[in-house]
């Protein structure tokens, strides 16, 4: 039988070890695991909750095959209970994440919203990247790209986007209504969204488009 270090994975290093694929990687990658007081399995997406861990790459596929093999279960030696649908909770989780990063970016004075704005943010070269809502008509979005286009070339490519998210749920994060188009101003604040962004997206099993992820744990824990 494994021990704790074994099964668990030693939180004092650099890596972690997936306990479904025994993948190691950088934590960024993974998702941390507790057993909470009512001996149900809790996601601590922050990797700050007190207690050994349980690592899982941030996929929904993975998470879920660590529920259907009772990974949690070898791994913790103990029988573990989900209050929830445990891939729900995670997602739930990533996207509040992510709208709270976008919201703490609103209040520092990083977002612009609105075509007209984000237009004129692109033709200043000011923008780390743009919003779109998922709800959102695609000549909208047409017509933002060749506002970049026109204003920074080539170079748009490296811009990140973000369309996940729909127009209510941008008003919340936004405090504003019918938000379809936004852009966020270069800064580390900008970046702390666009990294929880991205995390959301390869959760779900999308491929970032050109999502800020230099920042790595520190954008994850700037906010």
């Amino acid at each position: 039988m494994e021990d704790d270090a074994d099964t668990l994975g030693d939180e004092r290093g650099p890596e972690r070890t997936c306990i479904v694929t025994r993948q190691k990687g950088d934590p960024s990658g993974l998702i941390r695991f507790v057993v909470g007081p009512d001996g149900c399995v809790v996601p601590d997406i922050r990797a700050k909750l007190p207690g050994r861990g349980a690592w899982v790459l941030a996929d929904a596929e993975t998470v879920a095959l660590a529920v259907k093999r009772k990974s949690f279960t070898r791994a913790f030696k103990q029988e573990m209970r989900f209050a929830s649908p445990l891939v729900e909770q995670v997602d739930d989780l990533l996207q509040r994440d992510a709208l709270q990063a976008l919201a703490f970016a609103n209040k520092a004075g990083q977002v612009v919203a609105g075509s007209m704005k984000v237009e004129t943010a692109l033709a200043r070269n000011a923008l780390a990247g743009l919003i779109h809502a998922a709800d959102g008509s695609a000549d909208g979005v047409r017509k933002i790209e060749a506002a970049a286009r026109r204003a920074i070339g080539d170079r748009r490519d490296k811009m990140a986007r973000v369309q996940i998210f729909v127009s209510s749920q941008l008003d919340l994060a936004l405090g504003r209504s019918n938000v379809i188009h936004a852009g966020l101003l270069t800064g580390g604040v900008s970046d702390a969204f666009f990294t929880r962004a991205a995390r959301l997206e390869r959760f779900r099993g999308a491929s970032p488009n050109g999502a800020a992820e230099t920042s790595g744990n520190a954008a994850l824990n700037e906010t």
